[in-house]
This record gives structure tokens, sequence and C-alpha cells, in this order.
């Protein structure tokens, strides 16, 4: 990524901002933090760096946004048994994001790891269009502001910096496994407590139905 930034420049930024944003797993902390550095070198200016890979990032957002919004929640209920998904997140994820929830978008365009797939979830609540490209475009233009300006501010000492992520990444990885095993038991004993509730209500459906 790094070779690749310094030799293509502004269009390397635009590609790698735009496929992060399509949920593909390209780290977008190098894409804004080595340009960064690249504008502290001289070879890019700060300020398009920031202003193209937020556009960029912006309009893969859209691309997962309509994923979402295409896919809607009967797909979701349908398949999210899959993922682990019951009725009832589906429920509060939507009372999260309606009304003054939906900031949870800039928030979420903010935070590694959730960042791409913020969009997808934005598009599934059915926010609108227009509300979700402002928010998202706040979210991301602060988050490639930071990390650019970090990576212009570290200079030259970017590689030690950028070995120090890579294992505090590892670190954050190791965390990341064990909050997964976690929220699979957890979905799982969910899954049992909700079939349990639908098996217990059943009879009496039944009966009401029969009278």
């Amino acid at each position: 990524m790094d070779s690749f930034l310094t030799h293509a420049g502004y269009a390397a930024v635009i590609l790698f901002g735009f496929l992060e944003a399509c949920c593909v797993p390209i780290p977008s902390e190098v894409t804004f933090g080595f340009a960064g550095v690249l504008a502290y070198q001289g070879h890019l200016n700060l300020a398009l760096v920031i202003a193209a890979g937020t556009l960029a990032e912006l309009a893969g957002s859209f691309v997962s946004y309509g994923v979402g919004r295409v896919a809607e929640r009967p797909v979701v209920e349908r398949f999210g048994r899959y993922l682990l998904i019951t009725k009832s997140d589906l429920d509060r994820t939507e009372r999260f994001l309606a009304g003054r929830g939906a900031w949870a978008i800039p928030i979420g365009r903010m935070l590694p790891f959730v960042r791409s797939f913020t969009s997808v979830v934005a598009g599934f609540a059915g926010v609108s269009a227009p509300r979700f490209g402002v928010l998202s475009l706040i979210g991301t233009l602060v988050y490639g502001s930071i990390i650019a300006s970090i990576g212009y501010g570290v200079g030259s000492a970017w590689h030690t910096v950028s070995h120090d992520l890579a294992v505090a990444g590892y670190v954050a990885a190791a965390v990341v496994v064990l909050a997964i095993v976690a929220f699979v038991l957890i979905r799982l004993r969910a899954f049992r407590r909700e079939a349990a509730a639908n098996a217990a209500a059943a009879p009496v459906t039944d009966r009401a139905e029969r009278h």
C-alpha cells in the first residue's frame, strides 16, 4: 500500500478510500496516514489528500448504504439467523437510529472495525439518503483529517509509528476474537430463549384461534 500510494498519489488515495468504504478490508489508517506522510515530504498536498479521500469514501459508503437499503428488513430477518441476528436485535437497531439516533452514523464512521459497516446498517434502517450523506460526510471528514494530520505530523517517523500501530492492531484483533466468541455464546442463548418463548406462546394462540 505504501509503495502504491507513493507512485500513484491521489489516485491511490481515491481507490483505497472507495474500496474501504465498500467494506473491502483495506486499512484506512494507512491510506490517510501515509498520504499525510507524503504530504509532509512534499509529494502531495494535505488538504487535497483529505478532500480526495473523504469524497472517495463518501462515494463508497453510498454503495454500502445502497446494499443495506435494497436488502431491507424481510431479507435480513430471513437470513439473519445465520449471522446470529435476532428479531429483537433488528428492533433495537431501528429504535437506536430513529430520530437523533442517526447521529450514530458520523460516530460509527470514525471508529475502526465498524466504520465501513455503519453505512450498511444505515441503509437497512431506512435513513434517508440526503441525511445519510451529510452525516457520513461529517464523520468521514473528521476521521480523515485527524489520521492524515497525524501522518503529516509524524513525518519521517511514520514507519516506526505504523509498526506500533500494527502491534496494537494484533492486540485489538485478539480482543475482537474474544468479543466475537462471547457474542456468539450470548446470541445462541438469545435464540434458545426466543425459541422457547415462541413455543410456549404457540399453544395459547392455537387455543384462542379454535375458540
